[in-house]
C-alpha cells in the first residue's frame, strides 16, 4: 500500500481528466502544427485551445502566452531575457533571497554577466516588505523578479503593491507563479505582471510543460533560436500533447476554484489542529497571506530526515537536510530566522485535489506517534 501523499507542492498527480484529454494526442493525432494538411491542422487547432484555456485561467491574452518546457525555462526565458534585450536601459536587478533556484541561479549568472542583483530579505513569516522594494529601486533598475507562493512555507507575496510601485518607475515586473497558480486566483490584471511563470505539473497537468505570460510590448532575447513558432518567440516543434494536458489542468483549475480552496483550508486547518497537541512545535508562514493547501511544521531538537523515515505511510518533504557532521537549512528558513534548534526539524505539509479528511487523521496520528517515539529515544 502507498504512503498518504502529502507532498502536492512538490508535485500534483495528473488528472484523470487530463490523462483521457491527453490520450488521443498519444495515439491519434500526431501530425505537426506547422504543416497545413489536416493532420497539421488537428495539431494546430489543440494547441490553440489549450492557449486559450490557459488564457482564461490567467485572464489575458492568448497571443500573450507561450509554451515552455516548464517553470525554470519559463523563469529563464523571463529574467535573461528581459535583462540581455534590455540592457542599454540599465544592468540592476531586484529579486528575494527566498526564490526558487530556478531564479537565484539565474540571478548569479546573470551577474557573471555584468548585472547587479539585489537579494531583498523577508520578514519572519517570509514576506518581501514592499517598503524593501522601493528603497532597492536604482535609476538603472530594469526588472523586479518576486515570486508570488512561497513553495515551502507558502506566504503569498505582495505582487499587486509592488508592481504598482514598478510602474510609478517604469520598471518591468516578473512574478514565478508555479506554486500559485491552481491554489489560489492568478489574474495578470490584478497582479500587474508584465512577466508571469506556469509549471503543468503543479497543477495536475503533465511534466515538462509550462508557459510564460508575456505582456504585449514586453521585448525579451530568444533562448531558444530556430524557426519561428510560438509567434517566433521559441523555437521548436509544439509539444502537442502535454499543451493539451497543461490546457485541461487550467480548465479543470477555473471551475470549483473557491471550492477546493476551501477543501484544502479545512484540511489544514485539521492537520494543525491536532499537531498543536504536541509540545515543542512551531508552525511557519503568514497566516494571513498563504496558500490554503500548505503546512510548515518545525519539531524542536529532533531532525527532518529522521522524522520522515519514522513515518513509513506518510510521503512529505523536510525543509532541512542532515547529515552526520552538518545540518543544511533551506534558503526560505534561514532568511526567516527560524531558530537552528527548530529549523533542523522542519518538515513541509502540503494537501491537494485528492487528499481527504481520513488521510489527515491517520497522517496526524502516525506524526505524532513518530515525533513522540523519536522523543522518548533521545
Amino acid at each position: 500500500m502507498l504512503p498518504i501523499y502529502l507532498d502536492y507542492n512538490a508535485t500534483t498527480p495528473v488528472a484523470p481528466e487530463v490523462a483521457d484529454a491527453m490520450l488521443p494526442y498519444l495515439r491519434d493525432f500526431f501530425g505537426n502544427p506547422s504543416s497545413s494538411h489536416i493532420y497539421g491542422q488537428q495539431s494546430k487547432d489543440a494547441v490553440d485551445k489549450a492557449r486559450e484555456q490557459v488564457a482564461q485561467l490567467l485572464n489575458c491574452q492568448s497571443k500573450d502566452l507561450i509554451f515552455t518546457s516548464g517553470g525554470s525555462e519559463s523563469n529563464n526565458y523571463a529574467l535573461k531575457g528581459y535583462a540581455f534585450a534590455n540592457q542599454d536601459m540599465g544592468r540592476h536587478i531586484i529579486t528575494s533571497v527566498i526564490e526558487h533556484p530556478a531564479i537565484i541561479e539565474v540571478c548569479k549568472f546573470l551577474e557573471t554577466q555584468g548585472f547587479e542583483v539585489t537579494y531583498l530579505p523577508v520578514d519572519r513569516t517570509g514576506r518581501v516588505s514592499v517598503k524593501d522594494v522601493k528603497s532597492a529601486i536604482r535609476p538603472d533598475t530594469i526588472l523586479i523578479s518576486i515570486m508570488y507562493a512561497n513553495n515551502e512555507v507558502g506566504t503569498l507575496q505582495p505582487i499587486a503593491e509592488i508592481s504598482k510601485i514598478a510602474k510609478q518607475y517604469g520598471i518591468v515586473v516578473h512574478s514565478d507563479c508555479a506554486q500559485a497558480v491552481g491554489k489560489v486566483p492568478v489574474n495578470v490584471e490584478e497582479l500587474g505582471v508584465d512577466l508571469l511563470t506556469i509549471a503543468g505539473h503543479k497543477l495536475y497537468g503533465p511534466k515538462g510543460i509550462g508557459a510564460s505570460y508575456i505582456r504585449e510590448g514586453i521585448k525579451l532575447q530568444k533562448l531558444i533560436h530556430g524557426a519561428d513558432h510560438e509567434g517566433n518567440r521559441r523555437a521548436g516543434t509544439e509539444n502537442v500533447l502535454e499543451a493539451v494536458g497543461l490546457g485541461k489542468a487550467a480548465e479543470l483549475a477555473v471551475s470549483g476554484e473557491i471550492e477546493r480552496m476551501k477543501d484544502e483550508k479545512e484540511l489544514i486547518s485539521q492537520l494543525r489542529t491536532k499537531l498543536e497537541q504536541l509540545d515543542e512545535v512551531q508552525f511557519n508562514g503568514n497566516a494571513d497571506f498563504s496558500l490554503p493547501n500548505t503546512l510548515s511544521v518545525s519539531f524542536k531538537n529532533l531532525q527532518a530526515n529522521q522524522i520522515l523515515s519514522r513515518m513509513k505511510n506518510i510521503a512529505a518533504s523536510a525543509g532541512a537536510a542532515c547529515h552526520t557532521d552538518s545540518i543544511s537549512i533551506s534558503a526560505t528558513l534561514k532568511a526567516m530566522k527560524v531558530p537552528m534548534e527548530y529549523a533542523m526539524g522542519t518538515i513541509r505539509f502540503s494537501v491537494g485535489r485528492y487528499t481527504t479528511k481520513i488521510e489527515i487523521e491517520k497522517a496526524a496520528k502516525e506524526i505524532i506517534d513518530s515525533v513522540q517515539s523519536l522523543r522518548q529515544e533521545k
